[in-house]
């Protein structure tokens, strides 16, 4: 068995508590960097509490869910309403060829 100094016995446990500290303030903080990236990437913003509170209801898929259903409501405001009536859009089909 290795024998320590009582320093460096002190020195391994200070450095156990930091990262220690670092890894409880990485997952508490997950909540406010989706939120952050989320309105960087979309524009969309949203509570870091919401995020928290549905990941405890519902977990990751339910966070998930709640992700893809705010980007489909943000999609839906900002295009044109597609509907089965709609005339079909032949210039996204087939471009015209630039001169």
């Amino acid at each position: 068995m290795v024998e320590l100094s009582w320093h460096t016995t002190l020195y391994l446990v200070a450095a156990v508590g930091v990262l220690l500290a670092l890894l409880i303030v990485s997952f508490l903080s997950r909540p406010r960097v989706f939120t952050q990236y989320l309105h960087t990437m979309t524009g969309i913003k949203l509570s870091a509490r919401d995020v928290g509170r549905v990941y405890k209801q519902r977990g990751k898929a339910g966070v998930r869910d709640m992700f893809l259903d705010l980007i489909i409501r943000e999609d839906l405001k900002s295009g044109p309403r597609i509907t089965p009536d709609s005339a079909p859009d032949l210039e996204i089909l087939a471009p015209e060829p630039k001169r």
